[in-house]
């Protein structure tokens, strides 16, 4: 019998930092401005034409007259514009295919300042110190990257395993360059670990169902009983956060309505970004590391279906029927957005793909005042955020209530109440014969 694994192509990503020089900074801005207006352009363009006249090729030819015209506009590569028009193309194919809502126009101070490099060819990537590697970026010539990471860069590159393109971007703490990697790896054989149910909270961030929770050792609420929206921070940069704050809300008073920004108010605002991109940043690392321990660790991975879009939502009311409690279900909000639930379940989707698990979704109603133990359902029984005590005379479990949870989310698996996506919707399988259990 063959004992050969099936090879698989993969593609991946790998992000990291450029040192670019303030003249490199200048014309990379100006590629990323020139690759959004053509965007923009290109929008108008294609809303304004008769349905009969859209056409790719017609599109090229208009973004090609347009660089002989337009002056700044060739500050932009030729193959970078034609990635713009491919990428807008494909944003009008997702809309058809009702995967995503139709593009839009690209505001300055909205948007992610971006560059495509789309031949891997161009980039000649070399290493020359253990930390430090040079790319080369069209227009701008050889910049040093931070080498984390082997890439499959000059003899090591082949026909499997290359880097195919890359794209600059462009955050509160400068510009950065992501890898595409393709590669040839064998099919993971089928994880044999064991099962968990895993309960997103904000007291407990993960809550796994055999005990074994992963808390990243930040109090989500400040000792008032408020909302910590800096918990990612330190407390010299919070104190550092808030004086940049003041500064920036005492420098706005003395500007005038429809007055530009001035610089130094810019320069506040540039400073707060840095500090928040690096909380956001620390946030990523955990919510890596954690969930990379759970595709190794296990085989079945159960997490609710949640709306968190709706979760958010304010409890300001209206004028005729005001909210209640507004000023909690903000903070609430605030430390929800902060977990960031979506991203972590979007890791353990392809981690868990990668290392031969899987990963399954649930019904969340009930999960959280639902008994784990006895499996009914008592008024009073979840005393508190983090207490559950069950009310049922025959019962009287206690525990964590995120704990419970996450026992009740594992126990709707076992009992066939997967959720499988079917004609863009969730629909709910469970085997014949099988009825809810009302006692485990």
């Amino acid at each position: 019998m063959s004992t050969e694994r099936v090879q698989e192509e993969r593609q991946v990503g790998h992000r990291a930092r450029l040192a670019l020089a303030p003249a490199q900074i200048r014309l990379v801005d100006d590629q990323a401005h020139a690759a959004r207006t053509l965007w923009n352009c290109l929008h108008d363009w294609w809303t304004m034409l008769p349905k009969e006249k859209r056409s790719l090729a017609a599109a090229d030819a208009a973004i090609r007259q347009a660089r002989k015209e337009i002056d700044w506009l060739g500050a932009l590569p030729a193959q970078a514009a034609q990635a713009v028009l491919k990428t807008y193309f494909q944003a009008w194919k997702n809309c058809w295919g009702r995967r995503a809502d139709a593009p839009t126009f690209k505001a300055r101070l909205r948007t992610v300042m971006s560059v495509d490099i789309p031949q891997g060819r161009d980039l000649n990537i070399t290493r020359v110190h253990r930390r430090w590697g040079m790319v080369n970026i069209p227009r701008i010539g050889r910049v040093r990257f931070r080498w984390t990471k082997d890439l499959p860069a000059g003899k090591k590159a082949g026909a499997d395993n290359r880097i195919t393109g890359a794209r600059l971007v462009k955050d509160a703490l400068g510009w950065h360059i992501a890898f595409r990697v393709q590669t040839l790896e064998a099919r993971p054989e089928p994880h044999t670990g064991p099962g968990v149910g895993i309960d997103a909270g904000v007291n407990l961030p993960l809550a796994l169902s055999d005990g074994n929770h992963q808390d990243h050792g930040r109090p989500p609420r400040l000792p008032d009983g408020k909302a910590d929206r800096d918990k990612w921070l330190d407390p010299q940069e919070k104190a550092k956060l808030l004086g940049l704050e003041r500064r920036a809300a005492q420098r706005k008073q003395h500007r005038g309505r429809g007055e530009k920004t001035s610089r130094r108010l810019r320069h506040t605002y540039d400073q707060i970004k840095q500090l928040r991109a690096k909380a956001t940043r620390r946030a990523v690392d955990w919510q890596h590391k954690t969930t990379t321990n759970i595709a190794k660790r296990y085989g079945i991975v159960v997490v609710e279906q949640l709306n968190i879009k709706n979760m958010v939502k304010s409890a300001k009311g209206t004028i005729e029927e005001p909210g209640r409690n507004v000023a909690q279900k903000s903070g609430l909000n605030r430390s929800i957005s902060q977990e960031a639930w979506s991203r972590t379940v979007t890791m353990l989707t392809y981690k868990t793909a990668r290392h031969g698990g899987t990963l399954h979704k649930v019904p969340a109603p009930g999960t959280s005042l639902r008994c784990s133990a006895c499996g009914f359902t008592t008024p009073g029984s979840r005393e508190d955020q983090a207490t559950f005590v069950c009310k049922n005379p025959d019962c009287g479990w206690s525990g964590n209530a995120d704990w419970n949870a996450a026992r009740n989310i594992l126990h709707l698996y076992r009992m066939g109440h997967a959720l499988i996506p079917a004609a863009g919707r969730a629909v709910v399988r469970r085997p014949g014969g099988v009825k809810p259990a009302t006692a485990r």
